[in-house]
């Protein structure tokens, strides 16, 4: 015999349930997303097989759903929340395991994703056939898609904004899990189930979650411990990429989403020639644009320029300015150029601030964003950004560009000076080993002239730009030689996919 026993007034709490199961559903959903596009890069490849995972898996789940609860839903619904929530809330937590400890991210990803669509898609009808007997039937279709896209609007704006920033994915998995816990209480309340093999199995899967959500702290460091080589002493998630600083002896490192962005080391090559090769075209560089750079290690070499009076960073991401202003380790690394009167720091996008800018002209522009592993910030790379470029240079002014690897992303690296060609700029190319990444490439550009830089206009101090390193910057051996690239466009990103191609084939080789 079907169950019965529904309290009085319950139906208002069913339907607040939909709300919630579709909220934590997309958020397990976004997790498995963000992990993805954090440890394997933004692909759109990737994004679409998770989407079209999660959506065939909830269709299968709804097909199934005729299948299951036909004597009890109440109780068959009570046990897929705590199986979802088993299941949803130790998802992040395996994915990070799976990717540090073994080989098969990938299949964990795939799985998960799948296991929480089918559980997803067998809770709306399921809770429609609990629900039928007080509504009509186009009133409780209505009801309850309406309620099942809420949901998902909820779970869409509170994941970028509070979520990841306060929670991290970790933490967020599991809180999500103790929701569908919480529902399936509430459930076994509103219908009086008073099965005690039901209640522990809350109880137990509750205890879990909990024991989770109090080391994830933990969970997460040792996670992250398996993907760096040395001991992680901060790491933080922002609404844009995850952060990790590493420190062995002296060595300090950042990683960005699970990619080296320097070593202190050796990071003085890197930015000596991203930023003394434009400046030392220009006779005396007063007012310079940094676009990236939020670490400020570009921003302390400008700052070596006597004649240097402002300076604008313009960075994206809040918490990496924030934090390398004021963490004493990382504020020393770049001689606390953050604080220094003479910079400003703005928050923005660099893609729409270009466009919309309205500060005079700068005399050199340095451009210091991270490899364009995504569209996101492939649009960085493009011909219109580029061209977006010109009204901020003044006459005579000089901008330098990174542009990845000329040995091991060949492709990529004429991709982008080709672009910066095409969008107008007179470019010179150049490159220089650094230990920590190899062969790497920038771009010197200038408006009207080929930029030709003087040697001595180079501050004192310098590390490694000399008389001797400055010259063999701009010569290119047969394997790093130029190649025929197409245009990187903003609604054709060429760039992306040759980049993909370009460092999967040395990880493969």
């Amino acid at each position: 015999m079907a169950e019965n026993n529904e309290a009085p007034g319950s139906s208002g709490i069913l339907l607040i349930s939909v709300f919630l199961v579709a909220t934590c559903g997309l958020v397990y959903e976004l997790i498995a997303g963000a992990l993805a596009s954090y440890l394997l890069g933004d692909s759109v490849l990737q994004f679409s097989t998770i989407i079209g995972d999660y959506l065939f898996a909830m269709g299968v789940g709804s097909y199934l759903a005729q299948f299951v609860g036909r004597r009890q839903p109440a109780v068959a619904f009570t046990r897929l929340q705590n199986s979802i929530a088993l299941i949803g809330g130790f998802s992040a937590a395996a994915m990070h395991v799976a990717y540090s400890y073994s080989g098969g991210f990938r299949l964990v990803l795939y799985l998960l994703v799948f296991l929480v669509g089918l559980l997803v898609g067998v809770e709306i009808p399921l809770l429609m056939a609990i629900l039928k007997r007080n509504y009509g039937f186009r009133e409780l279709v209505s009801q309850v898609l309406a309620l099942d896209y809420l949901g998902a609007l909820l779970a869409s704006v509170l994941f970028p904004l509070f979520l990841i920033p306060q929670l991290g994915l970790i933490r967020t998995s599991f809180c999500c899990g103790l929701v569908n816990v919480a529902v399936a209480w509430i459930f076994a309340s509103s219908f009086r189930l008073r099965i005690p093999l039901l209640r522990a199995e809350m109880a137990v899967v509750g205890a879990l979650l909990l024991g989770g959500l109090a080391a994830s702290e933990r969970i997460t460091r040792w996670a992250e411990e398996g993907l760096y080589p040395d001991p992680i002493v901060l790491s933080r998630s922002t609404p844009y990429q995850r952060l990790v600083v590493t420190r062995k002896h002296q060595e300090i490192r950042l990683y960005l989403n699970n990619n080296l962005q320097f070593s202190s080391r050796d990071e003085y090559r890197y930015h000596e020639a991203l930023v003394h090769t434009p400046l030392s075209c220009v006779k005396e560089p007063r007012r310079v644009l940094i676009l990236g750079g939020g670490d400020g290690l570009a921003a302390r070499e400008i700052l070596r320029y006597k004649s240097v009076q402002q300076v604008l960073l313009v960075d994206l991401d809040p918490e990496m300015t924030a934090l390398f202003r004021t963490h004493r380790y990382l504020s020393r690394l770049n001689d606390h150029s953050l604080s220094d009167p003479r910079l400003k720091i703005l928050n923005a996008d660099a893609f729409v601030w270009v466009s919309e800018n309205k500060e005079p002209s700068f005399d050199a522009i340095v451009v210091d964003f991270p490899d364009p592993s995504n569209y996101a910030v492939g649009k960085l790379y493009t011909k219109t950004f580029y061209q977006r470029l010109h009204p901020l240079l003044a006459p005579g002014g000089a901008l330098s560009v990174q542009c990845t690897s000329p040995l091991f992303a060949r492709r990529s690296y004429w991709c982008i000076v080709e672009t910066i060609k095409a969008a107008g700029w007179q470019v010179k190319p150049y490159h220089l080993y650094v230990p920590s990444f190899g062969e790497w490439g920038f771009t010197l550009a200038s408006q009207d002239s080929p930029p030709e830089p003087d040697l001595r206009r180079l501050p004192v101090g310098l590390k490694y730009l000399d008389a001797a390193a400055l010259p063999d910057m701009f010569l290119f051996p047969a394997d790093m030689a130029a190649l025929p690239s197409p245009i990187n466009r903003l609604f054709d990103q060429v760039l992306v996919r040759y980049y993909e191609q370009d460092w999967r084939s040395i990880v493969d080789s």
